[in-house]
């Protein structure tokens, strides 16, 4: 079976053939959770959720499975991987994060949420050892933290960029008004504007839209019409759709008036909303990302979901920097500037500890999406 590399920066050891994990060797510790000989080996943790609510321990096995299939696509003999079971709460985190310092690991992978990731760092500081956590909220990152997650702020960006680079010089805001809608918002404005373009009106929803109607007559009171692009990161799919529709309701015409958005957009469903075929929005190529979920499917039988990538990244990056001859774990290797190539395309982790991403402009179509402007593949071809 072809792989899909996570690559680092040349020079780099040479790749051998996939070494599949060694077996487990005794009996679990915990729900899901095996005891696997480390002995003389690298040991990598990953914290996930396998037991708890069921939706979360869904989630918590296909992460443990991609990170599996990173090992068995990308590492060799030297290295194993070690799951722990985090229960999706903060103080199961931090007792899996014990367990996996106790036992000798050299990298924690995960966990999920802030909270959780919270609950670990003062351990993984205190043993001296980095964390590369799934979360996509920044305030967690740093130090020791690394986040894999998708960052608003960079998505905005991407996607107000290209707007502007399309000639559409005067753009609009109509986001919620909960913590991801204000800092994508504020990220878009600032790109924007930032770019030449002028952004206004910039207006917020509640959450509830119990005032959307309003909100929406009042953006296009506002913007007078003169705006050719409107940004609605909303997260929820759900409440996109029905921002969407209520636009022809204020005399906004989709077909004139382009909508932008991020990778939150990213749903194979979204075309079946008339409004929103033919927008924009910023996300990782997908190409990288069907060839993963193929390799996926045909190791376990079923389709993974869309988080499944950051484990799969994560342990990827490990098993690239555990073949590199005198390589380690170190913040200094994680940082490396030309970064890695993975299932999301290509990405590096800054001394911020978030995320950079190579992304690229979608366009939604009736069926499925098409790519308007592709990601980078290299930084170097960016600039950066």
């Amino acid at each position: 079976m072809p792989t899909v590399p996570v690559t680092a920066p040349p020079p780099q050891a040479p790749v051998a053939e996939p070494v599949v994990p060694p077996p487990v060797v005794a009996a679990p510790t915990g729900p899901h959770e095996h005891l696997v000989d480390t002995t003389g080996k690298i040991d990598v943790a990953l914290l996930v959720p396998l037991s708890g609510p069921p939706e979360m321990a869904r989630l918590g096995r296909d992460l443990l499975d991609a990170g599996q299939l990173a090992v068995i696509e990308l590492g060799d003999d030297n290295l194993v991987l070690t799951p722990k079971d985090t229960r999706g709460t903060p103080a199961g985190a931090a007792d899996a994060a014990r367990r996996a310092i106790a036992e000798g690991a050299k990298l924690l992978v995960g966990p999920l949420t802030a909270a959780e990731i919270e609950a670990v760092q003062p351990l993984a500081q205190a043993a001296g050892i980095n964390i590369l956590a799934f979360s996509n909220v920044a305030k967690v990152a740093g130090g020791d933290v690394f986040i894999l997650g998708f960052l608003p702020q960079r998505e905005a960006k991407r996607v107000a960029n290209y707007a502007q680079s399309t000639g559409l010089d005067h753009l609009a805001v109509l986001a919620p008004s909960n913590d991801y809608g204000q800092l994508a918002a504020e990220s878009f404005q600032a790109a924007g504007e930032a770019a030449g373009a002028k952004v206004d009106p910039v207006e917020y929803y509640a959450p509830s839209l119990g005032d959307l109607h309003a909100v929406v007559k009042h953006v296009a009171a506002n913007g007078k019409f003169s705006f050719g692009a409107i940004f609605v990161p909303d997260p929820d799919l759900g409440h996109l759709r029905t921002v969407a529709a209520a636009l022809p309701a204020a005399e906004i015409d989709p077909t004139k008036i382009r909508l932008l958005g991020t990778s939150r957009w990213d749903s194979p469903s979204l075309g079946q909303e008339p409004a929103l075929v033919g927008g924009w929005y910023a996300a990782p190529p997908p190409e990288a990302r069907a060839s993963f979920e193929q390799h996926f499917a045909e190791a376990y039988g079923h389709a993974p979901q869309r988080l499944a990538t950051l484990a799969y990244d994560a342990v990827g990056v490990a098993a690239v920097l555990e073949r590199i001859p005198g390589a380690d774990f170190s913040a200094k290797a994680l940082e490396n500037p030309s970064g890695f190539a993975g299932a999301d395309g290509i990405f590096r982790l800054l001394p911020d500890g978030t995320a950079e991403r190579g992304l690229a402009v979608l366009q939604v179509e009736h069926s499925g999406v098409t790519v308007v402007s592709p990601a980078p593949e290299s930084f170097e071809a960016v600039g950066q």
